[in-house]
């Protein structure tokens, strides 16, 4: 075989280069950008960059599906535009999903964008202090959980989260209420019968439980009129940030449900978000 010379690689890797900034001059969206791989699974997300210098403040997207399903082109899409619109730059990932892989393989994902984006900061014009999580119901308690963390690594300044299940016990719960099989929460645990010991894993892998002082100020968007993931959920989940001194603020969307792409009819829930982001990430336009 013949050998590649080491100029033809540098004119290559040039030239991936020289279209990337084109791109994000333009202010195009970056389609299936790989952010990690993770033994045989190469993990992508589609990126967005605003026009000019920056650096700017960046929100990553972590979409639902209860655990096992979902992509980053779904159910988050809600918030692109008016995020693009807003000036931030936004980073929508995809990360592994249960069964096939278990807890905590899609938080170690989280993990892994916020360090590909800090690390890659200059080339996206990101400013890494001004970083912010938001995800939607399975992505909610993904980014809640990843909030609860310590290591400064995977450390942002502030939390969205959108209809989460902070309390997997209330979610466990509301499931026998309801006569349904908690498959997600056994899929994505690893669980295949809820007996003691996996009832005290499922309390400390809650975020819920997981709060204490020190943590990012939290947003917690949620309709009043969810099935799916009990309103009451953010309710207590809040009330425990406060309780251990942290900022955290409750957006009730009145007569929605689970899940944004629903809740065409109630539009300013889009502003308060873009509002609050702005305020805690110190950004005006």
């Amino acid at each position: 075989m013949k050998a590649i010379p080491p100029w033809s690689k540098a004119l290559a890797f040039g030239s991936a280069w020289l279209l990337l900034f084109c791109m994000l001059a333009r202010g195009d969206v970056l389609k299936d950008v790989e952010y990690a791989h993770v033994g045989d699974v190469v993990l992508k997300l589609d990126a967005s960059v605003p026009d000019g210098k920056g650096p700017f403040p960046a929100v990553i997207i972590v979409h639902g599906g209860g655990f096992t399903g979902g992509n980053k082109q779904m159910y988050v899409t809600p918030m692109f535009e008016p995020l693009s619109r807003a000036g931030f730059a936004w980073f929508s990932i995809d990360y592994r999903l249960a069964p096939q892989y278990r807890f905590p393989a899609a938080v170690e994902d989280v993990d892994h964008a916020i360090e590909y984006v800090k690390s890659h900061a200059a080339e996206y014009k990101v400013d890494t202090k001004r970083i912010a999580l938001l995800g939607e119901s399975a992505g909610g308690y993904l980014v809640s959980y990843v909030g609860t963390q310590t290591d400064p690594r995977w450390r942002v300044a502030a939390i969205v989260s959108f209809y989460g299940p902070h309390n997997l016990i209330g979610e466990l719960e509301m499931r026998r209420q309801q006569g349904v099989e908690p498959s997600a929460i056994k899929d994505f645990l690893g669980i295949t019968e809820f007996d003691y010991a996996a009832l005290a894993r499922v309390r400390k892998d809650s975020p819920i439980n997981r709060v204490h002082k020190g943590m990012p100020p939290y947003l917690l968007a949620h309709g009043n009129e969810d099935k799916v993931v009990a309103y009451e959920q953010s309710v207590k989940m809040c009330e425990r940030l406060k309780q251990a001194g942290d900022s955290c603020e409750l957006c009730t969307v009145v007569n929605a449900g689970h899940g944004m792409t629903g809740w065409e009819k109630t539009p300013e829930y889009k502003q308060k978000v873009i509002d609050w982001h702005r305020q805690e990430l110190r950004f005006h336009t």
